[in-house]
C-alpha cells in the first residue's frame, strides 16, 4: 500500500509537468518535490520511476491517487485553486465544492468579522428572491457568476460554453460553504457587522463602533458600509472601509436594544469598558470606548481608594480634552439608561476583559485630542 501511495504521488508530480496549470499547481509540485528530496528512500524511488521501460507514468492520472493523498492536495489549495481544479472533471468538481474544504477558507478569511447575526442574515438571504435572481444557479445569473470566477481570472477560462457553466452552477448547493464564501467575495451578500470610527473617522464618531451592513470589494480589498438611519437622517454610506476597522458585534442584539450590564458591581478604577450611547431615543446605539476613573473625593492612591464601594461609577473618555463635556460622566451601579436630549443617552456597559479588544480600541486612537 505504501509503495502504491508513493508511486501514485510521483505520477501526479510528473503528470502536472505536462499540463498548463495555474500558479497553485506549481506550489503543490514544490511541496511534493521537497518531501521527496528530504526522504532518501523516496528519492531512490523517484530515480527508479525514470525507467523508460516503465509504463506506470503513462497510465496514471490525478484521479488514480489514493483518497488520502488527493484530499491532502485539495486541502492545500487556495480558493482560486479549488475553483480551477473543479473545472477538470465532474469527479473533481464534486470534491472541490465540499464543505469541509471551504469551511476552512471561510473561517480563515471571514471568521473574525462574521457573527451570529451574519449567519442568520445568510440564511435569510439564500431563501430570498434577491438571492435567486442574482444567483449563479440561475440561467440569468451568469453575469453574477462571472464575478465569482474572477477569482481565477475570468469565466471564459473556466467554462467553454453556457452548457458547462449551467452544469457547474447547478452542482453548487445553495447553502454550501463555497456558495457563502463566493457570495461574500463578490460583494453580493451584504452582512451585518460593526465599524470603528465610522464615516472615515468623522470627529463626531472617534473611538466609537456602530452597526452597519457591509459589502466586500475584491478589487480594493475594502468594504462598502451602509449605516442605518439616525432618526430622520438618511442612511449614510461609506466607501473604502478597511479590514482593521470591522468587527463582529460583541452583543447579538439590535442596535436599538438596551444591553443589560452584568459587570457594574465589579467595576473599579482602571477597568476598560465600552458603553452604549445615542444622541436621542430615535437613534440606534453605538459603542464608545472609555475607562473607569476615580471619584473626585479620591486622590487616586490605590492603597486608599474606596471608589469600588461607591454606588456611583465614574467613566472617562480620554480621547477628549480636559474640561470637555464629553470627557467624563457618572452612572449608578444599578444603571440602565441615563441622559437627556442635550448630552445624549448612556446605555449598557461592557467590561473589556480581553486584551485583544482593548488593543483594538487603542489602535484607533485619534492622532490629536478632541475638543
Amino acid at each position: 500500500m505504501l509503495l502504491y501511495f508513493l508511486i501514485t504521488c510521483l505520477s501526479f508530480f510528473f503528470f502536472t509537468k505536462s499540463l498548463s496549470l495555474p500558479p497553485w499547481a506549481s506550489e503543490t509540485k514544490t511541496l511534493l518535490s521537497f518531501y521527496f528530496i528530504k526522504n532518501p528512500f523516496m528519492n531512490t524511488l523517484h530515480q527508479t520511476t525514470h525507467d523508460p521501460a516503465s509504463p506506470v507514468l503513462d497510465q496514471m492520472s490525478v484521479l488514480d491517487l489514493p483518497e488520502l493523498a488527493l484530499d491532502c492536495i485539495l486541502d492545500l489549495l487556495p480558493p482560486s485553486g479549488l475553483c480551477s481544479m473543479a473545472r477538470v472533471c465532474s469527479s473533481l468538481r464534486e470534491r472541490c465544492v465540499s464543505d469541509h474544504l471551504w469551511e476552512k477558507h471561510l473561517k480563515t478569511k471571514w471568521g473574525k468579522i462574521l457573527g451570529p447575526a451574519a449567519h442568520r442574515e445568510w440564511q435569510c438571504y439564500i431563501s430570498s428572491s434577491t438571492y435567486h435572481l442574482d444567483s449563479p444557479h440561475q440561467k440569468t445569473g451568469n453575469l453574477g457568476f462571472a464575478k465569482i470566477i474572477s477569482l481565477i481570472r475570468s469565466l471564459s477560462s473556466v467554462f467553454r460554453d453556457d452548457k458547462q457553466r449551467r452544469v457547474y452552477a447547478s452542482s453548487l448547493p445553495l447553502d454550501s460553504s463555497m456558495s457563502c464564501y463566493l457570495s461574500l467575495e463578490t460583494g453580493r451578500f451584504w452582512f451585518p457587522a460593526q465599524v470603528y470610527n465610522r464615516e472615515n473617522g468623522h470627529v463626531g464618531f472617534m473611538l466609537s463602533c456602530y452597526d452597519a451592513e457591509l459589502s466586500y470589494d475584491t478589487n480594493t480589498d475594502t468594504f462598502l458600509a451602509r449605516y442605518p438611519p439616525h432618526g430622520r437622517r438618511a442612511a449614510a454610506v461609506e466607501k473604502g472601509v478597511t479590514w482593521d476597522r470591522i468587527r463582529a458585534a460583541p452583543i447579538d442584539a439590535s442596535p436599538h436594544h438596551l444591553y443589560v450590564s452584568d459587570s457594574l458591581k465589579e467595576l473599579k478604577p482602571g477597568d476598560h469598558i465600552e458603553i452604549q450611547w445615542r444622541r436621542n431615543k430615535e437613534f440606534p446605539y453605538g459603542w464608545w470606548y472609555g475607562v473607569v476613573g476615580h471619584l473626585e473625593s479620591c486622590d487616586g492612591d490605590l492603597n486608599h481608594c474606596h471608589c469600588q464601594l461607591s454606588e456611583t461609577v465614574v467613566l472617562e473618555f480620554n480621547q477628549y480634552t480636559v474640561g470637555s463635556r464629553w470627557r467624563r460622566t457618572m452612572v449608578m451601579r444599578d444603571h440602565k439608561e441615563e441622559g437627556n436630549e442635550e448630552d445624549g443617552f448612556y446605555g449598557g456597559i461592557r467590561k473589556l476583559n480581553c486584551k485583544e479588544e482593548v488593543a483594538m480600541w487603542k489602535r484607533h486612537w485619534p492622532c490629536s485630542i478632541l475638543e
